[in-house]
């Protein structure tokens, strides 16, 4: 088996890298300083062996719970609800949120066969339940889905479930273009959207 080949061939599976992408990727590694692709490989290993979800947020992480979660610093009354785990991490780079997270894993999709059940809505409810029955009530969560129409069927659904478990819920503002990700987001603009969050 030709290597050049086998790792065009690997590199193609990523999302947005086609043949080009995946020739030149390979050609730099083969030019670059001794040990680049070692290196590049040895951390590629360590997200296959070594990252796990988190028991309490069910964020993607290399430490149970993660550092989030185990901060004393964190916010433990104010809890911030994404779909995916690079939600957290746009969110912390934007550095406005000072509570916790809970990381769903997707949105409502009928159309796509995902109900709530497909997600991580059982272990938020658990979550809150268990902070209620520990003395340390959850005041505000946040829902931060995305402005599409399954970020708003899955908003409108935890709205239900957590009302009257919580203080209050609420929603990120909309300063999110419709059909975008969090992902994508600026700073200002996330910083924009948790400052005018309001009430489902």
């Amino acid at each position: 088996m030709d290597p050049i080949r086998e790792a065009v061939r690997q590199l193609r599976r990523l999302p947005g890298v086609g043949e080009k992408s995946a020739t030149r990727l390979v050609y730099f590694l083969l030019r670059a300083e001794p040990g680049t692709a070692r290196d590049i490989a040895a951390a590629l290993l360590a997200l296959d062996e070594g990252v796990r979800e988190c028991s309490v947020c069910c964020d993607l992480t290399g430490a149970d719970p993660c550092p989030i979660c185990a901060s004393a610093t964190r916010d433990a009354s104010t809890l911030l609800v994404v779909e995916h785990p690079q939600d957290v991490t746009a969110f912390e780079r934007a550095a406005e949120h000072r509570g916790r997270y809970h990381v769903l894993h997707g949105a409502i999709s009928p159309i796509d066969g995902i109900g709530p059940d497909r997600l991580k809505i059982r272990e938020l409810l658990a979550r809150v339940d268990e902070q209620a029955a520990e003395g340390s009530r959850i005041e505000e969560v946040i829902i931060a889905t995305n402005p599409t129409l399954e970020g708003e069927a899955t908003a409108m659904y935890l709205n239900e479930r957590l009302e009257g478990h919580v203080g209050s819920v609420t929603r990120i503002a909309r300063g999110l273009p419709v059909g975008g990700d969090l992902e994508y987001a600026d700073d200002v603009t996330l910083i924009r959207a948790l400052q005018g969050r309001r009430a489902l």
